[in-house]
């Protein structure tokens, strides 16, 4: 059994932060707003392709997806399946258009085609979008830590949070995007180690040899991956599954600054792609050990007796931390801080660019660098200091799986991006441009009201992901009527 204790693990803490602040003083020597924003546009591709894998999982899926396999088996793969397709249009559409308009936040692109307020809106529903999302991610993280570490110093949970968010910031604030492909190298690593070396050292407590280890997760009751049977009222029907994964993957990737600065930060167009080919195929395998592990903990459990928490988010952590041998507690520590920072870390940055870019006006600003780089320092300060608040918030109210949450507020906060960008590409219609902040805030609100009553009005049927089309789809029915005139291009 595990003997570490608080102090060993903060530690390790202490000693991972170490070797990202040499990583930051190595890549931000010389670091001006190009570098923080896109890297000069220099980052090799595959080191992008294998650093998304960890922004990508975050912390979310390295807790919340195992602990999720008791509620919903392997029906997860239905949506990493839809990912695969968002991912190919994703590469295929946005990113040529992304690079063939030069862009350095996406956002820009609502401007040539709608105008200035569309423009100011798309970012704005980017930044509340990306704020609760990275929020959710480090006060899961911020939880684990708090659990079983800080709880044994008498360190309430926001000073946990706050101190999350400040190592972030000292080694994000000069680098910015350069940075943070480095460090997500590493980040990356460390997470799939952790999850290798758990399922390996589990395999060896229960006795199971490598193929027994994988005939036991797909004998087990916890491996049915596909639900064509079902019937639309059912969460976990293929179907639903499939396209809500298809287009989270579309409008979480290729309407999300976050994750498109990395892919903006390549050489050319032909390495983004590249990137994005080969990142989608590496993280359907990644999702498999993620899965596998939750099988393989839940029955772990279950020959040891172990009683399961009641919130699953903290099974992974309870067995690694209280149950299983030393080592596997060192490696969790680490592959969760992996991927807390890996993804919150490029959440602040992009909310930086973001609102620099798209609501200060940087790239059309007279100030000179020193001035900017003040400014943007601030920005980074004030976007960290929002965190925390939003952490503190969604502890006081939080009650489902995280991994859940996220999904569910996203549907609700990226539809109206999904919209604009749908009916930018699919139409030459103009619009009101003054109008469509009243669309793009009326559709998740009738998106709401429709989904807390969809089984009065739709016979039965209840949401699941799929929520965002739905959202999506209102969005561009809205902004259809307020359509005045064929954009001649």
């Amino acid at each position: 059994m595990t003997g570490l204790s608080p102090s060993v693990l903060l530690i390790t803490v202490i000693g991972y932060f170490m070797v990202l602040l040499l990583i930051s003083m190595k890549t931000s020597k010389n670091a001006d707003s190009a570098t923080f924003f896109n890297a000069n546009k220099q980052s090799p591709w595959y080191l992008v392709a294998y650093g998304m894998i960890g922004a990508t999982l975050s912390g979310v899926t390295f807790i919340s997806v195992p602990g999720w396999v008791a509620d919903t088996q392997f029906s997860y793969m239905q949506m990493v399946l839809g990912y695969l397709l968002g991912y190919f249009v994703i590469a295929t559409v946005l990113m040529p258009l992304y690079y063939r308009l030069q862009l350095t936040s996406i956002y820009t692109y609502l401007e040539g085609r709608f105008g200035g307020v569309s423009y100011k809106t798309g970012a704005a529903f980017f930044l509340i979008s990306r704020i609760i999302g990275a929020a959710f991610r480090l006060f899961l993280v911020a939880m684990v830590m708090q659990t079983f570490v800080m709880d044994a110093y008498g360190i309430p949970l926001a000073v946990t949070a706050l101190i999350t968010i400040i190592l972030i910031w000292i080694y994000t604030h000069r680098g910015g995007i350069k940075t943070i492909v480095w460090t997500d190298v590493l980040q990356t690593s460390f997470m799939l180690i952790a999850v290798v070396t758990t399922i390996l050292v589990i395999g060896q407590e229960l006795q199971l040899s490598v193929g027994n280890i994988i005939a036991t997760v797909q004998s087990s009751e916890y491996s049915q991956v596909f639900y064509f049977s079902e019937g639309w009222q059912d969460s976990k029907n293929f179907f639903k599954q499939f396209l809500g994964g298809a287009f989270m993957a579309i409008v979480m990737t290729g309407l999300d600054q976050d994750m498109m600065q990395k892919n903006l930060s390549c050489r050319n167009i032909g390495d983004a792609q590249k990137n994005m080919f080969w990142f989608s195929i590496t993280l359907v395998f990644a999702n498999i050990l993620f899965l596998s592990l939750g099988a393989l903990l839940y029955i772990y459990a279950a020959e040891q007796g172990i009683e399961i928490p009641e919130r699953g988010d903290l099974l992974y952590p309870t067995l690694a931390l209280n149950e299983l041998p030393s080592l596997i507690g060192v490696v969790f520590i680490l592959g969760l801080i992996a991927a807390a920072y890996s993804s919150a870390d490029s959440a602040l940055t992009a909310l930086t660019t973001s609102f620099c870019i798209d609501i200060l006006g940087f790239q059309k600003s007279e100030l000179d660098e020193v001035e900017k780089k003040n400014l943007r320092l601030k920005v980074h300060l004030g976007f960290s200091l929002v965190l925390f608040v939003v952490i503190m918030i969604f502890d006081s109210i939080n009650d489902q799986a995280v991994i859940k949450a996220i999904f569910t507020v996203a549907s609700y906060t990226y539809g109206p991006l999904l919209g604009l960008y749908a009916f930018g590409f699919f139409t030459s219609l103009q619009v009101r441009d003054k109008l469509v902040p009243f669309i793009c805030l009326l559709s998740p609100l009738l998106t709401y009201v429709i989904n807390a009553n969809s089984e009065i009005l739709l016979a039965g049927y209840k949401f699941g992901f799929e929520l965002l089309l739905l959202n999506g789809l209102l969005t561009f029915m809205g902004l259809l009527l307020i359509s005045k005139k064929k954009r001649h291009i």
